[in-house]
């Protein structure tokens, strides 16, 4: 299976809590890999920004509209031959597959692991995120670890960037992701 994997394109959803680095981790990984990537954030519905901007933790019939939107972005791409590398918190089980069935079950996750005081302090450093440090406990209490889940590997984010991105793609690497 892991040679089939190889020879198809492949989505990547890089995942984890608000703070974690999604985006950073998934623009680097893009690169490597020559992949497109997509922010998962500005896939949101503006009434999601907007209660998130408010310190209003979202539900899962929030959630569902921005899930779907970003399995057809990923859909359309494997349709097209490509892969593609999508920032998503992707916080619960229902909704990673809900993104697997989308993606036609060749997704793979890079869960992105920290403890709460690191990713509160970089959710205090960031300029300019519609994400308040306040709704990190939300999502904390939401995330259902994707432990034990296929096609999922776990980066712990105390590290630059740059190493856990290479840290990620080792891990990938070991499951058939290549480039």
């Amino acid at each position: 299976m892991q040679g089939e994997q190889m020879n198809e394109p492949h989505a990547i959803i890089v995942m984890g809590v608000s703070g974690c680095g999604k985006s950073s981790v998934g623009e680097k990984l893009a690169e490597a890999l020559h992949l497109a990537f997509v922010e998962g954030d500005a896939l949101h519905p503006a009434a999601n920004v907007e209660k998130m901007s408010k310190g209003i933790p979202l539900t899962d019939e929030d959630r569902m509209p921005w899930l779907d939107r970003i399995g057809e972005d990923m859909k359309a791409s494997l349709a097209k031959g490509e892969g593609i590398i999508v920032s998503c918190s992707a916080l619960k089980r229902i909704y990673r597959d809900r993104l697997r069935a989308a993606a036609g079950g060749n997704l793979f996750f890079v869960y992105l692991e920290g403890s709460r005081e690191l990713l509160t302090k970089r959710m205090g450093e960031r300029k300019g995120h519609f994400m308040p440090v306040s709704l990190l406990e939300s999502q904390l209490a939401t995330l259902e670890a994707p432990t034990g889940e296929p096609g999922v590997v776990t980066v712990d984010i105390d590290d630059t960037i740059d190493g856990i991105a290479v840290t990620a793609l080792k891990d990938l690497a070991s499951l058939g992701v290549t480039d």
